[in-house]
């Protein structure tokens, strides 16, 4: 008898999940816990990975339990993740060599400039779908062999492994060094045509070859897990955005979603060939099917939305709780002219800027903490705005309705302004842990848990849809002091 459970570990940035679904793709337990955020210097960004990997056995432990079920009553596991993050780690010992070095982690420029030296730019993009930042995982790993004592020697003998946290968390369940394409495509390493490690590359950035991961589908058995998930096939692995694309549903050429989280991530399908972006989207492999050929997309990426958030609550003070700035922004009626633009560690798409830093601008007499609160939710809002610009600029058909997930998406205030300043429908899948969902529906599928893609596209509803109201010349006068604020960021940082 087939176990009537999917789990699906969800690894972020600020967080661990383990989420179990049924086989409608309903919930049946959560559990999370948070981790550390380590903060060396100014820019730097770190994660211990042995603590990240206590947490997710404990989010596993709990989530069974609140199940009422055992790893018997699993069919799969299937795995999604922060992305870019970095770990290496002793082949014979299990343990990591220095913290992991996070996606949202600055110090790699001079690692960029050298690989724009020896390899340039264009071919970097032409070759991976990724521009020259620090963001992806190739410059970060490349960091460590330079700045950890003999570290280089050891990857050269094999002593030493690299992976993003798929990798580590897979390596950790089950003892196979494996990736799968969507994580490795976000390493600035990987042949986007190919689907395997480019040799011309790791000889530019000084890679050894035998530190690196298989790269594999994202809906295939890995291996058999032991220990708190004993005897249960892990099955999937999907880079989180990728994941959130799945669990939407968005198999489709020219279907997109936003999933608004720490950062927020607009994925549009662009179906079996990768399209080169000419407006600052990077291009990226959205998921692959054993046996079927990849799927690709293109992807604005955010690096600041919900972790804006965060910094009002913990850095300021303002609110308690994230969920109260809802409250607080409604008790003004407008931003009152301020604009807050959230470039903590540089710009992301469409800029891809490293030297800007973040500015509140607008500053008068009048602005209260409200206003304030109104323009952290607006500066997501205006982000995604730049993204669809540039996304409806590189792809064939404009954009018609955007899919959302994410926490932030129970903000009703930003959601309606979203739709605003994008003058499109937002619709909110009625899962909101799209993330999970996703690496669950692909480990469900790798096992046949779930026979198909249609299946899975027929289980998807809704349940809130926004429409724009806002007049369109308030949308324009709005959008280009939006545009002088970002201004303002630029040419900041040395």
């Amino acid at each position: 008898m087939t176990p009537p459970y999917v789990a699906a570990i969800d690894q972020g940035t600020t967080s661990s999940r383990c989420i179990v679904f049924d086989r409608a793709g309903e919930i049946v337990s959560v559990a999370q816990r948070e981790h550390r955020q380590i903060f060396p210097r100014p820019g730097w960004v770190e994660h211990d990975a042995e603590e990240i990997w206590a947490n997710v056995q404990q989010v596993v432990r709990e989530a069974l339990a609140a199940a009422g079920t055992d790893p018997t009553g699993l069919a799969a596991v299937g795995i999604t993740n922060q992305r870019e993050t970095t770990v290496v780690w002793d082949r014979a010992t299990g343990r990591p060599v220095a913290n992991a070095i996070v996606w949202q982690d600055t110090r790699t420029g001079p690692q960029l400039r050298e690989l724009d030296r020896a390899y340039g730019e264009q071919r970097v993009r032409e070759r991976t779908g990724l521009i020259l930042a620090t963001y992806f995982a190739g410059p970060k790993l490349r960091w460590l062999l330079e700045h950890t004592e003999g570290l280089r020697e050891r990857a050269e003998r094999g002593e030493v492994l690299f992976g993003t946290m798929d990798t580590w968390l897979i390596w950790k369940l089950t003892g196979r060094h494996v990736t799968d394409v969507t994580n490795a495509s976000r390493t600035m390493l990987m042949d986007l045509r190919t689907l395997d490690w480019a040799p011309d590359l790791l000889h530019a950035l000084g890679i050894p070859a035998a530190m690196l991961p298989e790269i594999r589908s994202s809906a295939e058995v890995y291996g058999t897990a032991e220990g708190v998930l004993a005897g249960v096939p892990v099955a999937s692995a999907l880079g989180d955005q990728q994941a959130a694309l799945f669990g939407q549903t968005c198999f489709s050429a020219g279907e997109a979603k936003c999933t608004y989280g720490t950062g927020s991530f607009l994925l549009l399908n662009t179906g079996t060939g990768p399209v080169a972006s000419r407006h600052g989207l990077l291009t990226t492999v959205a998921y692959r099917i054993d046996g079927q050929p990849a799927v690709y997309a293109l992807e604005g990426a955010i690096a600041v939305t919900g972790a804006l958030v965060q910094w009002l609550r913990d850095n300021l003070g303002l609110i308690s709780t994230a969920a109260e700035v809802e409250e607080l922004a409604r008790t003004v009626d407008d931003n009152g002219g301020c604009y807050v633009v959230p470039a903590f560690s540089g710009l992301f798409a469409p800029h891809w800027r490293s030297d800007a830093r973040g500015v509140i601008a607008g500053l008068t007499g009048y602005i209260t903490k409200g206003h304030l609160a109104r323009a952290v939710l607006e500066a997501s809002a205006w982000q995604t705005r730049e993204v669809v610009d540039a996304m409806n600029a590189d792809s064939d058909v404009a954009l018609r309705r955007l899919r959302v997930d994410g926490g932030m998406t129970a903000n009703g205030l930003l959601m309606q302004f979203l739709a605003d300043v994008l003058d499109v429908p937002v619709v909110r899948s009625r899962i909101t842990e799209t993330t999970c969902l996703g690496a669950a529906y692909a480990a469900g599928l790798a096992v046949g848990f779930w026979p198909d893609l249609d299946t899975l596209r027929g289980q998807w509803r809704s349940d809130a849809q926004w429409e724009a109201t806002m007049d369109p010349g308030q949308r324009e006068r709005e959008l280009r002091q939006w545009g002088k604020a970002v201004q303002r960021t630029l040419d900041w940082a040395e």
